[in-house]
């Protein structure tokens, strides 16, 4: 088992080394892995191609989302692949297995008026929560960070005289993001609050140590239910689709939001042109004279 769980390691260390990842998504990889291993008898490295055949029916049996299954299966062939690369296997059992289908997910994003409402709210929210609700909001919605980025932003971030941030995303890739003055005063609020300056803009409990978006995230759903919508709505993602979806209801270009983003392809940014579609659909709607009844 050691010399099994020797190849898992050797695969996460590659990941985490060559590729940047991320300590949830490094998690994600060894939770994958090891469910594959519990279900093969212990022994991913020399599984066979029926042996991913198996599992793979085993998660659709199980009730497992397509999008769930296409994950892990991801997962495998990538675990399989860093195998083959590295000689300790000759082939790749998972290579041609079909993908299970998945339906088109829409992102969900919050109205403009949503927006504001929680914007109202988390300003009224108790104690130090609503000069950090507020920053967090405010930064979000003018960016489109993403929570991890957003946690581990410097204190000093956000200047009073800064026009642009820079952003180390995935895999390493840098960014630069347009900056409003809200954010910026934001920011200074959020600053200004602290007794004792940490080293991230947004400090935990320890300060040494950034807050978690779990912590983060919990004070976006108290806002969510002070400003009268469902917690389940909100989200730092759900800010994220938010930035981008009204973007592109004003005009925004695909390759902009792209590289404000920091997508590494513009095809992962295509899941946003519901917005464009939705916006060439009135248009005819309101010019189009067929269109006038």
């Amino acid at each position: 088992m050691a010399a099994i769980d020797g190849q898992v390691e050797a695969f996460l260390e590659m990941l985490a080394a060559e590729r940047a990842a991320a300590a949830n998504t490094l998690a994600a990889y060894r939770a994958d892995l090891e469910g594959f291993a519990a279900a093969c008898g212990g022994a991913p490295a020399a599984a066979s191609a029926a042996d991913v055949q198996a599992y793979t029916r085993g998660l659709a049996a199980a009730g497992f989302s397509p999008r769930t299954q296409a994950r892990k299966l991801s997962s495998l062939r990538q675990f399989f692949l860093f195998l083959l690369r590295e000689g300790v296997r000759t082939d790749n059992p998972a290579d041609d297995l079909a993908t299970a289908k998945q339906g088109r997910s829409l992102p969900k994003y919050l109205s403009l008026a949503e927006v504001d409402a929680l914007l109202a709210a988390a300003a009224d929210l108790p104690g130090g929560q609503a000069v950090k609700a507020v920053a967090g909001l405010e930064i979000l919605y003018c960016t489109g960070l993403r929570v991890s980025e957003l946690m581990a932003l410097p204190a000093g971030a956000l200047a009073a005289d800064a026009a642009m941030l820079l952003i180390r995303g995935k895999g390493g890739r840098e960014r630069i993001v347009p900056l409003s003055a809200k954010a910026r005063a934001a920011a200074a609020a959020l600053r200004a609050a602290q007794e004792r300056p940490g080293k991230y803009l947004f400090p935990g409990r320890d300060r040494r140590q950034a807050m978690t978006r779990q912590g983060f995230a919990l004070i976006l759903k108290q806002a969510a239910l002070a400003a009268g919508i469902a917690p389940a709505r909100v989200s730092p993602h759900v800010l994220r689709h938010s930035f981008a979806t009204h973007l592109l209801a004003r005009g925004a270009d695909l390759r902009s939001l792209q590289k404000l983003l920091g997508h590494a392809d513009v095809s992962t940014t295509q899941i946003y042109t519901h917005v464009l579609a939705e916006r060439l659909a009135q248009l005819v709607a309101a010019h189009h004279p067929l269109a006038r009844a």
